[in-house]
Order: structure tokens, then C-alpha cells, then sequence
């Protein structure tokens, strides 16, 4: 049968729905990129996985990344940076970011994310140097594409340099008008609202200190015209709250509140400095927010308030960030320090390690808004992965499957991805492309790329 895989005698599958099910040896009928059947009954299929030692565990979902910053990880000279003076440091490197250099550095983050989980990745691009102004999205989707990754492209902007009081340079910035239109062609070529789709596009201009006011708002209104999403960056650090304060006598919230941009077709990445009234304000109007852990600790920004959001009911998701502030894309070691770093700051108010695993499950499906994502069941994609329990470092870690990764961790590749009913990675290893023949031709453009 076309298009068919059996996953069968899976041993525990967590499937992080409406009733936090756990299901012991079943087996998984997928069809047409699609779950069709969970149930004792082994159907006939073109391919097939035994997963009879293994956890399966719905596609985690990445809410917020950089993926051309994965050419500029572990530099010495901005490892002990905060946000504003690491980021004037190292746009001097990306500025010089092409069309190769996006494939390839998103082939290697999506790779990770895959080998790691993780099915369904939202990248950030916001960096559009002149002559590079078009390519670098269609550089994204060829390599999502290479790889069999579920992607929701954002067409990020800046449209302030530092001459006007922003930190880029001149070079990678554009008109609003310029920006504006290049946003509408790309959610013409490439985004896909039908379900189970696997291209998506988002609006998403910086930040509130490298946009002017009238690009957010054009953003607003265009992105409603067009029905996609908004996204962008807020309450990273104390410096942009200073930022918003001097420059328009309001805190970072209001300011995008003033400008059409709250709701639930708008999530913030980091979140951070929020008040407990624009908490409040966040949950009312649905405004979500992806958590960002390791970065926010890497560059000192602070500790997201997530047990209260979670109280609250803001929808929060889980994502690694930009590879540069992280220093990596692997969404299952986000989970693990997100459970350590709540449970240090909140103790017996932290969400639980199987919480963590519903914010970067269903709770990143809900801020992309794929409602058919998230979770193991008839009629929802068939985005999963397997993580065989007979390896060493497993060994007494099995009394509670649905908490495992947070609380114990996987250090290492997944046995099997599956996203859109294809795997992506059999025992470890991608399936799409020849991994020690891309590591070779990323390593050289990497070397090329930083002695610009």
C-alpha cells in the first residue's frame, strides 16, 4: 500500500492528548501522512518500524529559531555578551549572509532538530543583505524540503539601522515598502493553509529596536489581510524595556498594544519582563508566547515567568532560539532545561516534566495554529518519533514514560523521526540527504563565511 507505515508492539505510547493517555503495546497505522488507526489489529504496509522496545512521542514543535545563525556558534569573542552588544557584534558577520550560506546552515540546524525529535520547525529569518534580498526564504524551503521537515517560514524585516537609533547596519535593512511587498510574494509562493500542510508562512518584523512603529503596523494590517500569523521579538532583556520607555514613554507591551499587535494570531518570543498585569493581559487576548530557556540563560536575559503563564492559561510553546545564543538546535535538551531551570526558581510550582513536554508538543501547535499537530491520534498528522528504552543511559528511567525526557533527558540521537508519514531518520541518522558529504561542504562554506 502507497504511502503506508505500520508502527507496530509499540511498548508505550505517549500520546499528549485531551486525556493524557500513555497506550501499551498498540500499533500505529499511518496513511497519507495522516494517523489512521491506533489499536491491536496489524495492518499491512509499506514500510515498517518494530517498536516493540521503544516510546513513542508526538513531533516536537520549534516556535522560534535562527537557523542562518548556525554558522556563528561558539565564538570566543561574544561568549560572555548580553543581547544588545552581542548582536551589534555579530551582525557585522552576518551581513554577509547568502543563499548558500542559508541552505546550508539550515540544513544543519534542521538536521538536529530532526535527530532530536523534533518535526515541525518555525524559523525567524530577518537578515536580508543587499543583492541577497530574495533567495534566502527559497534557500529555507529547499532544504526543509531536502529533509522532509515539517516549516513555517517567517519573513522577518528591519527597516531600523543604526544610523536612525537601531543596531544593524545599514546594509541589511529595507523600506517599508520594500518589506511589505516582499512579505505578500512570499505568502503567495509558499504558504499553505490547508491541513496537514507542510509549508507556512508568518509576518514578522524583529523587534520594537530594529523596526520603526510603522512597519510593525503595516505588518499588522497586511498580516490580517492576508490571514497568517504574527511574530517577533519582546520582553527579551531590560535594555529593550528602556528602549520602548525612552523613545515612546510606554513598556514594550503597550507599545506593540498600540499598534494592532495582540491576539491570537500573535506570539512573542521570550517573554520575559512581563508584569503580572500584562500577564493577565496576554491570557485575555490569547497572546502567546514561545520560551526560550537556554538562550535567555546564555545571554543573562532572566527566567520567563512560565509556571504563572501556564496558571493563566497565555499559550506557551517551547523553542531553541537563534543556534548562535543557544548554542544548538535540539529541542529535546530545551525540555530538560526548562524543567530544571522552573523547578530551581519555582520548586513545587514548576510545570512537571510531562508539562514541558505538552509545551513543546500541543503547545507550540497552538501558537503556529495546526490544530492537526501536537498530539498521537486518529486524524491528527503522523509527526512522531521512537526512542528505543533498551540503551544504558536509559537503564531505570522507565517508571514514568511521559516525564522521561524532562526529567531524565536523552542524551543523543532519536531511534526513528517520522514527519508526514515519511522517516526522516531511521536509527539515528537522516534519511534525506548523506550526512558526512553535507557535514564536509557546510564545514568548508563555514570557514569562508566567519574570515570575511
Amino acid at each position: 500500500m502507497k504511502g503506508t507505515l505500520l508502527v507496530k508492539n509499540v511498548k508505550h505510547l505517549v500520546t499528549c492528548d485531551s486525556d493524557d493517555r500513555v497506550l501499551d503495546n498498540v500499533n500505529v497505522f499511518v496513511q497519507d501522512g495522516a494517523v489512521a488507526y491506533i489499536g491491536q489489529e496489524e495492518k499491512t504496509a509499506e514500510d515498517v518500524i518494530d517498536a516493540s522496545h521503544m516510546v513513542m512521542y508526538p513531533g516536537l514543535i520549534n516556535t522560534h529559531h535562527h537557523l542562518y545563525q548556525t554558522f556563528s556558534r561558539n565564538l570566543p569573542q561574544v561568549q560572555n555578551m548580553e543581547l544588545f552588544p552581542w548582536l551589534k557584534t555579530l551582525y557585522e558577520i552576518w551581513k554577509n549572509v547568502d543563499e548558500d550560506i542559508t541552505y546550508y546552515s539550515s540544513l544543519t540546524g534542521m538536521g538536529e532538530l530532526l535527530k532530536t525529535g523534533c518535526t515541525t520547525c518555525l524559523d525567524h529569518h530577518y537578515v536580508f543583505p543587499k543583492g541577497h534580498e530574495h533567495g534566502i526564504l527559497e534557500a529555507q524551503f529547499a532544504a526543509a524540503d531536502t529533509l522532509g521537515m515539517r516549516f513555517h517560514a517567517t519573513r522577518g524585516s528591519m527597516d531600523l539601522s543604526k544610523k536612525d537609533g537601531g543596531l544593524p547596519p545599514d546594509s541589511v535593512v529595507q523600506t517599508v515598502d520594500e518589506i511589505l511587498a516582499d512579505c505578500e510574494d512570499a505568502v503567495a509562493k509558499f504558504h499553505d493553509s490547508s491541513k496537514y500542510s507542510m509549508h507556512q508562512v508568518a509576518l514578522a518584523p524583529c523587534s520594537p529596536f530594529s523596526v520603526t512603529g510603522e512597519l510593525l503596523k503595516e505588518s499588522a494590517k497586511l498580516a490580517r489581510r492576508l490571514h497568517v500569523r504574527l511574530h517577533t521579538h519582546l520582553a527579551e532583556t531590560i535594555d529593550e524595556e528602556n528602549f520602548t520607555l525612552s523613545n515612546f514613554h510606554m513598556r514594550p507591551l503597550e507599545y506593540m498594544e498600540s499598534l494592532g499587535w495582540t491576539g491570537p494570531d500573535v506570539w512573542y518570543a521570550h517573554g520575559i519582563h512581563f508584569t503580572d498585569e500584562e500577564l493577565a493581559y496576554l491570557a485575555k487576548t490569547q497572546t502567546g508566547v514561545a520560551h526560550c530557556p537556554i538562550s535567555n540563560m546564555k545571554l543573562s536575559s532572566g527566567i520567563a515567568k512560565i509556571p504563572q503563564m501556564l496558571d493563566l492559561g497565555v499559550p506557551v510553546g517551547l523553542a531553541v532560539d537563534g543556534s548562535a545564543s543557544n548554542d544548538g538546535s535540539n529541542l529535546l535538551e530545551e525540555m530538560r532545561v526548562a524543567y530544571l531551570l522552573h523547578r530551581l526558581k519555582s520548586s513545587q510550582g514548576a510545570p512537571k516534566g510531562y508539562d514541558i513536554l505538552k509545551m513543546a508538543t500541543r503547545g507550540s501547535a497552538k501558537l503556529l495554529g495546526r490544530e492537526e499537530l501536537g498530539c498521537i491520534a486518529p486524524g491528527m498528522a503522523a509527526d512522531f518519533f521512537l526512542v528505543d528504552l533498551n540503551r544504558i543511559e536509559l537503564i531505570g528511567a522507565q517508571f514514568d514514560v511521559k516525564s522521561m525526557l524532562c526529567t531524565v533527558g536523552l542524551k543523543g540521537s532519536v531511534d526513528y523521526t517520522v514527519a508526514n508519514g515519511k522517516i526522516v531518520v531511521k536509527k539515528g541518522r537522516l534519511t534525506g540527504i548523506d550526512e558526512d558529504m553535507t557535514i564536509e561542504k557546510a564545514n568548508t562554506l563555514v570557514r569562508n563565511y566567519i574570515r570575511q
